[in-house]
C-alpha cells in the first residue's frame, strides 16, 4: 500500500477499521460550523454490501490513512458503478468518502491508493467525488464554504480542491446550487409562461403527492426520473430496489405539500420533488448517534422546530413532452405554496451546468447561485 513519509495507507479490513472510517469526519470537522454531521446509522448502512441496494451492481474497497502512531487522519473509497460501466461502457471507475487532514502527502497516498485499486479492476479513468454514485450526495464543494449545505448536499474542506487538481485531476462538470427567497424572486414571467403552457396544453394538470399511495407514488417518479435524466451528463438509471430504498429513507421527513405530480390528461408525464432542509435539526446531533436520546431529540427537531427553507431535489418531464416548458408548472406552485406553508426559501440543487433551460428558469425569476460544486477526472495511466 502506498505510504509517505508521514503516513501510511491499508485497506480496511474489519468492523473496527470501518467504524473508524466512519468516525474521522466527526473528529475533522469538530468545531466547524458548516458541516452537517450525518447519521451514524445511514454511514454504516450505505457502506454495507449486505444492506445497501448499490452492491447489487457495484464494488468499493475503502482506505484509511495512518500516522506514525496509528491516528486515522484520512480517508477515500475506490468505487466501481456496474450500472455505469453498463450505460456509458467508458471504463470509468470511481472514488468518494473522501477526507483528508491538511496535508498533501496523505490526500497523495489516499488517491494513489484508490487508483491502484481501480487499475487492478480494468478501469482507464477515475471521476469522482461520489458517494457512492451521482445519484447519491456528489461533486466537490468549490465555492460556498461559508453557509451550511442543503439537505443531502456535500460540504468540504477548501483546500481539497488544490490537492485533486494537484494529484492530476481536472474538472469535467459543474454543479450549480441555486438560492430563492420570497424577498427576492419574480413570478410575473414565469406567471405568464404557466398560462401559455396550460393553455397549449388544455388536459394539462398538477397535484400533489398522495401519501396513501406513496409506494406507487415513488414507482411512478422513478420511471419518470430515469426517461426525462436519460440524455444527461453522467447520468446512470435508478434501480427499483435503489429507488425503494431512498424512497423509503425520505418518507419520514416528506412534506407531500411541495411534492408534485405532473399529469397530462390523466398520465403522470413529469415531477417534482422537494424535501424540508433537516440539515439545523441534524447539527444538534454533533456525534450524528440516534441512541439513546438522539432519535428522541431528532424528532422532536424536525416536528416542532420550523424548517424554514426546503431542497428541491428531483424534477424531471418524459423526453417526449421536454421542449414544452411543462417543468413551469412545478416551479411556480412550490414557489406560491411553500411561502404560506411556512417555506420562505429554497435551494434548486444540483443544476449541471450544461442545462441551460433550467438556468435560464432559475435566473428569470432572480434565483441567485448560491455555492458551486465539481465533478473532477483523472486518466489512469
Amino acid at each position: 500500500m502506498p505510504v509517505s513519509p508521514r503516513c501510511v495507507v491499508r485497506p480496511i479490513d474489519s468492523r473496527r477499521d470501518l467504524k473508524r472510517f466512519i468516525q474521522f469526519p466527526y473528529d475533522l470537522y469538530q468545531g466547524n460550523l458548516f458541516w452537517v454531521p450525518p447519521l451514524r446509522v445511514e454511514q454504516f448502512e450505505v457502506l454495507n454490501p449486505r444492506k445497501h441496494p448499490f452492491f447489487e451492481h457495484g464494488q468499493m474497497q475503502l482506505f484509511l490513512a495512518f500516522d506514525q502512531t496509528d491516528r486515522v487522519v484520512g480517508r477515500i473509497a475506490a468505487i466501481i458503478n456496474g450500472m455505469h460501466l453498463k450505460t456509458h461502457v467508458d471504463d470509468a471507475g470511481f472514488f468518494g468518502f473522501f477526507e483528508t487532514e491538511e496535508r498533501y502527502e496523505i490526500a497523495e497516498a489516499l488517491l494513489e491508493a484508490a487508483a491502484s485499486w481501480l487499475r487492478e479492476q480494468g478501469m482507464k479513468i477515475i471521476r469522482g467525488p461520489v458517494n457512492p454514485s451521482l445519484n447519491d450526495p456528489s461533486g466537490l464543494l468549490v465555492d460556498g464554504f461559508d453557509r451550511v449545505p442543503a439537505i443531502m448536499m456535500t460540504y468540504n474542506l477548501p483546500y481539497y480542491e488544490e490537492y485533486l487538481h494537484r494529484w492530476g485531476f481536472t474538472r469535467v462538470m459543474t454543479l450549480w446550487a441555486y438560492y430563492v427567497h420570497r424577498k427576492h424572486v419574480s413570478l410575473n414571467r414565469l406567471r405568464r409562461g404557466a398560462a401559455i403552457v396550460r393553455l397549449r396544453n388544455p388536459g394539462l394538470s398538477l397535484r400533489t403527492l398522495d401519501m396513501s399511495r406513496y409506494d406507487e407514488e415513488a414507482n411512478t417518479i422513478r420511471e419518470i426520473f430515469n426517461d426525462a435524466w436519460s440524455d444527461n451528463w453522467g447520468f446512470v438509471p435508478v434501480t427499483d430496489s435503489e429507488f425503494a430504498h431512498m424512497a423509503k429513507s425520505m418518507k419520514q421527513i416528506v412534506d407531500p405539500r411541495i411534492c408534485f405530480i405532473l399529469e397530462l390528461n390523466g398520465d403522470p408525464v413529469g415531477f417534482s420533488v422537494s424535501l424540508p432542509d433537516i440539515n439545523p435539526a441534524l447539527q444538534r446531533l454533533p456525534n450524528g448517534k440516534l441512541l439513546p436520546f438522539g432519535l428522541a431529540k431528532l424528532i422532536l427537531l424536525t416536528k416542532f422546530a420550523q424548517m424554514r427553507e426546503v431542497r428541491t431535489l428531483l424534477m424531471g418531464v418524459r423526453k417526449v413532452y421536454q421542449g414544452r416548458a411543462m417543468d413551469v408548472l412545478p416551479v411556480l406552485e412550490l414557489i406560491e405554496k411553500s411561502i404560506p406553508y411556512g417555506y420562505p426559501a429554497s435551494e434548486t440543487s444540483w443544476i449541471l451546468d450544461d442545462n441551460h433551460v433550467m438556468k435560464n428558469l432559475l435566473d428569470s425569476i432572480n434565483a441567485v447561485v448560491d455555492k458551486e460544486y465539481a465533478i473532477l477526472e483523472a486518466p489512469l495511466s
